[in-house]
């Protein structure tokens, strides 16, 4: 097997990088735009007095650079072409979303958020998969910000553990119009401050702890009876991730999105691509925080002599590098079988290799970004380098995104027989 990457994907990281030198750098230094990353960055994104919520400078920033990517024609990379996109494959993404984590913190680039010059828009294949010709007409405004589509799945009382969700929509008429009364509560629906729908998932039949059953709908984020009731603020600030409830909120029939009962099949199109492209940016990472510790151990020179010379700085950097380039292989190996099959095949037959590339990518960057703070002494304990905002990042991912535990559970359920092929 020849694991060398394709001449053309090559030929185009190296398109990309001429353009991050050429127009997003320009950007990135210009009117102070470098508080947002350098030792200021948290204090210049955030809005202390306003909840906590990103600063509008912050969000007018990102948004130049993705318009200046979408110009460019590469913000849509993963997207459609009929929706402006180049159909970019789960493999190549992993790779893009590697090289460029390891390039460090920048414009180009922030995991914080998911912003990217390549974009990741996980709800733009829900759309396209699964929405009706009237909701895949939505795609090209999500993709511009016109419209912000945010994701109601997890519940206060039951966080990873979907199916047992209390959120319940049942049928209704409203001044003749046929519909859908919600009533529930969401946890960390990012982005609702600026959101014009929430793609919300409630049970409309079955009991709790069954698969089927579940629903998702397209809620205006104006819609009565819905609100915002806390930001809550976290390891890295700023905070867009609210608690947000549901009072008797109306939607007509066509706020259904995809099928009636089968919802979980959007939730699972959402979080399969968004988990192998999180491995890979969290690998991309944990490389940035390798190769610099390696830098700076060959540069620094206490006592008269090198860091680099002392094993107990060699041999813990050995071993991460070594776990980097056995992740790699994974990451690359699943997100190829990725683009051979649908959906439900991923989940049925795939899900645990997801799941392994995730937590592991996940926990080997903690560790990367701990192990340079360490190698960088009292500079890797400021602010000045971008370690502590790494290893704060990855460790939330490890918290609060299903990749610890929950994503061990299910290799788990592989390893062990009860989830897997036949089990569905």
């Amino acid at each position: 097997m020849d694991f060398s990457l394709p001449a053309d994907l090559v030929a185009y990281l190296a398109e990309l990088d001429l353009f991050i030198e050429q127009e997003i750098k320009p950007l990135e230094a210009a009117d102070d735009n470098i508080r947002f990353f350098d030792h200021r960055r948290e204090w210049a994104r955030t809005d202390f007095e306003n909840g906590g919520l990103p600063r509008h400078e912050w969000e007018a920033l990102l948004r130049k650079a993705k318009d200046l990517a979408d110009a460019a024609g590469h913000l849509r990379f993963a997207v459609p072409k009929q929706y402006g996109g180049k159909n970019g494959s789960n493999l190549w993404m992993a790779v893009i979303r590697e090289h460029f984590a390891a390039k460090g913190l920048g414009l180009h680039n922030d995991l914080q958020n998911e912003h990217s010059i390549v974009g990741n828009f996980p709800v733009a294949t829900m759309l396209d998969r699964y929405g009706r010709d009237d909701q895949k007409a939505m795609i090209d405004g999500s993709i511009k910000g016109k419209y912000r589509i945010t994701f109601g799945l997890t519940e206060p009382n039951h966080g990873s553990d979907a199916t047992h969700m209390e959120a319940r929509a049942v049928p209704a008429t409203r001044d003749n119009v046929k519909g859908w009364i919600i009533n529930g509560e969401k946890m960390w629906t990012t982005g609702m401050h600026v959101a014009t729908h929430c793609a919300l998932f409630a049970r409309t039949s079955g009991n709790d702890g069954d698969a089927r059953g579940i629903t998702c709908f397209l809620v205006p984020a104006t819609s009565h009876g819905v609100k915002i009731e806390e930001y809550m603020w976290t390891f890295n600030m700023p905070t867009d991730h609210p608690r947000v409830s549901f009072t008797d909120v109306f939607v007509p029939e066509d706020a259904l999105f995809g099928e009636d009962g089968r919802g979980l099949s959007l939730a699972q199109c959402f979080v399969h691509q968004n988990r192998i492209r999180q491995a890979a940016s969290s690998l991309g990472a944990a490389v940035y925080c390798i190769n610099e510790s390696v830098k700076y151990a060959r540069e620094r020179k206490p006592f008269g002599k090198a860091l680099a010379e002392n094993q107990a700085i060699q041999f813990p950097l050995v071993e991460l590098a070594t776990q980097a380039e056995m992740l790699r292989l994974l990451i690359r190996k699943t997100a190829w079988e990725m683009d051979k099959l649908t959906e439900e095949q991923i989940e049925r037959t795939l899900s645990d290799r997801v799941s392994m590339c995730n937590y592991w990518a996940n926990r080997l960057c903690c560790e990367s970004a701990d192990r340079a703070m360490q190698v960088h002494g009292g500079m890797g304990y400021s602010r000045h380098k971008p370690f502590e905002h790494i290893y704060r990042h990855h460790r939330r991912y490890r918290i609060t995104e299903g990749s610890e535990e929950i994503q061990i559970r299910k290799v788990a359920g592989f390893l062990f027989g009860y989830m897997g092929p036949g089990k569905h």
